[in-house]
């Protein structure tokens, strides 16, 4: 069996951690895929060992003329991941489409095939976050790029693909490398930069009647578990399914805010201002992943606690970029 392990989205947020974790591990033969573009992603691959970099289309060319190197594992994590996207013939075709074609692509060489779902398909959280599969049909998600995971998550389970595939429904995740993320960067990524130069830190304003002001919570992931799971599933676990990826635990921003302020030493000043219009019908109010059948399928190690992984987070990486 070949070395190769495939990654795209490999210069992206949860991608670039997932290769430095590989090269740890001493697996260096690696291909890796993603759009650099002009913006700084590419600082990303930085300090990593692999073999080539290609375009998604590029890739994609392979794949379909059948040139394409065989792998042992494809971990596609690439996608175009803000959720306030509203070109959805875009989303359908980089997000859906995409990812057809290359678990197609990786079953008929039984290549293991591990991809990047989405908390978002949850919707508004109304049927809960139990990742059992009969419960899929009935989500709702609330924006076009929830919807997009959804519909390939819905593919999968329609064409009995789940014991042969597995699929990660990440939770919030946040941690080293997603400084190229603009607005979709991690609030502990924003609030750190606003101590930095403002002293203070600006958190949404709740809308909802059973939510006061900074209460609203998440399942916040540190981005070293979110690897640690991915890793479980494309090299060390042969168990199929689609799974939450979360710590079980929802907080609330109020929680997240305060950690930040403890792991820089500075005395806690949260401010409130209003969530915009575009939002607050789109907004997820709590979240928190049902995790027993993570647990079930063989993965057993503990997720970093807020104040574990924002302190990593900020002592170890952003104080360090910013000295």
């Amino acid at each position: 069996m070949s070395d190769l392990i495939i990654v795209t989205g490999a210069a992206g947020f949860i991608g670039r951690n997932i290769v430095e974790a590989l090269n740890k591990r001493g697996q260096t033969e690696l291909l890796l895929v993603d759009t650099l573009g002009t913006d700084e992603k590419w600082k990303n691959l930085r300090g990593l060992q692999y073999e080539n970099i290609l375009s998604p289309k590029q890739f994609l060319d392979l794949v379909l003329s059948n040139q394409a190197p065989i792998p042992r594992a494809c971990i596609h994590l690439g996608a175009c991941s803000a959720t306030t996207e509203k070109d959805a013939d875009f989303l359908l075709e980089n997000n859906y489409r995409y990812t057809r074609t290359l678990c197609d692509w990786s079953l008929k060489r039984s290549v293991r095939f591990v991809y990047a779902s989405s908390a978002a398909t949850y919707g508004d959280g109304a049927l809960g976050y139990n990742d059992d599969l009969t419960l899929l049909e009935k989500l709702r998600p609330l924006n076009m790029y929830g919807y997009s995971k959804h519909m390939f998550d819905l593919w999968a389970l329609k064409h009995g693909l789940f014991d042969k595939i597995v699929g990660l429904k990440y939770f919030n995740v946040y941690g080293p490398y997603e400084d190229h993320k603009g607005d979709m960067r991690s609030l502990v990524h924003k609030a750190y930069h606003q101590v930095k130069t403002r002293g203070y830190i600006e958190l949404f304003k709740s809308h909802h009647p059973d939510y006061k002001d900074g209460e609203q919570k998440r399942d916040f992931v540190y981005v070293r578990d979110a690897v640690n799971v991915t890793l479980h599933f494309a090299l060390d676990s042969k168990v199929g399914g689609l799974f939450n990826c979360g710590a079980g635990q929802a907080r609330t921003w109020l929680d997240l805010a305060r950690a930040l302020f403890a792991a820089m030493n500075r005395t806690p000043d949260i401010r409130f201002i209003d969530m915009p219009e575009i939002l607050r019908g789109k907004y997820q109010y709590f979240t928190q992943a049902d995790a027993a059948n993570l647990q079930k399928a063989g993965y057993t190690q503990p997720f970093a606690s807020v104040e574990e992984g924002v302190r990593d987070y900020v002592v170890n990486y952003l104080e360090k970029l910013s000295a």
